[in-house]
């Protein structure tokens, strides 16, 4: 064996050692795939679980104008009694505008929430 030779040969096997490295190298740049990491998010299988995921646990009611007629309703029957016991001599209009004067103050009354 010849000194050329010897040389191509640490040439050789130096360019294989680099090749390894830049191989090494590339894949530890490569960045983790952030789509596949789920830490913190809720994970759903059905819909139920996805509404339920997606929902911030804030039960608002968006229309309580719809619930008022019957509310007051409810409210009218309870406390009328109440209202004629302590007031006998009065009519029933004025303990119906009695009742609306509670109403519109009462936690009952779901405009007030």
């Amino acid at each position: 064996m010849t000194q050329a030779e010897v040389r191509q040969k640490r040439e050789e096997e130096e360019a294989k050692r680099k090749e390894v490295q830049n191989k090494e190298e590339k894949e530890e740049a490569i960045p983790e795939n952030v789509n596949r990491v789920m830490t913190d998010i809720d994970v759903a299988q059905t819909v139920e679980q996805a509404i339920a995921a997606l929902s911030t646990g804030d039960d608002v009611d968006m229309h309580p104008e719809k619930r008022v007629k019957a509310a007051y309703k409810a409210f009218e029957e309870a406390r009328i009694q109440q209202l004629r016991a302590e007031n006998p001599s009065l009519r029933l209009s004025q303990i119906r505008q009695m009742l609306r004067k509670e109403w519109q103050k009462s936690p009952l009354n779901p405009l007030n929430k």
